[in-house]
């Protein structure tokens, strides 16, 4: 066993149940605007939603206003109108993604320093983290939106680091994206553990995880 002094979790689809959240959220919506449509139709809305959200790695403004122009509304809603609606009660539907808290809890009575490196605008990321509980785990969090570097650029996991005042080959990352996580980790110097969720491994990068799991709850074993 490597010897790891501190860790560092991505949020989305890692500690936070985005698919959960998303479909929760995208049901509600269509209840609200789409009232009219039958269940069968109803249904197949929330699953177009869900296709293109491409797992939030969409341009929220062109995600927006495409729904605005396609969805069979009775009477059209705006891009603007939608976005409102977005900010006002996605958070809302958050749900922390399995034994997510368990393996926190972990970690600490292991001794582990832990720290959030998350994309996402400063608002939207420090509400998710504050309504799932997770804030009190965390040295230091690092949110893109504030600090104007993003995964998978090296430089945010090194300010991530600095903040934790930990080294590279003593962290490990847990992330479930093979680029934005994994790769770019890999890249400022720390081994990364992959939770496999939506996205598929692309040979072509030149890094791999150093271990892969599919729930939280095999990073005990692993630890």
């Amino acid at each position: 066993m490597k010897d790891v002094q501190a860790i560092l979790f991505d949020l989305d689809n890692t500690l936070m149940d985005r698919d959960y959240t998303f479909r929760s959220f995208s049901t509600q919506f269509v209840q609200d605007f789409l009232g009219h449509l039958e269940p069968a139709e109803a249904q197949a809305v929330i699953e177009d939603m869900i296709h293109r959200d491409a797992d939030g790695y969409r341009d929220k403004d062109g995600f927006f206003l495409e729904l605005s122009e396609i969805l069979p509304w009775e009477k059209p809603v705006t891009a603007e109108h939608i976005r409102a609606y977005y900010d006002a009660s996605y958070i809302n539907h958050g749900a922390a993604m399995e034994h997510a808290l368990e393996i926190l809890e972990y970690c600490v009575e292991r001794g582990y320093t832990l720290g959030l490196v998350t994309n996402g605008k400063k608002e939207i990321q420090n509400t998710k983290i504050d309504i799932l509980g997770l804030r009190e785990y965390f040295k230091a969090i690092v949110i893109s939106g504030e600090v104007g570097i993003a995964k998978p650029d090296p430089a945010i996991y090194q300010l991530a680091l600095d903040r934790l005042g930990a080294s590279a080959d003593q962290t490990l990352f847990i992330g479930d994206h093979p680029v934005n996580d994994i790769w770019g980790a890999g890249k400022a110097g720390l081994e990364g553990i992959w939770l496999q969720r939506k996205h598929p491994w692309d040979d072509q990068l030149d890094i791999q995880p150093w271990k892969m799991i599919r729930e939280l709850k095999e990073l005990k074993a692993i630890l």
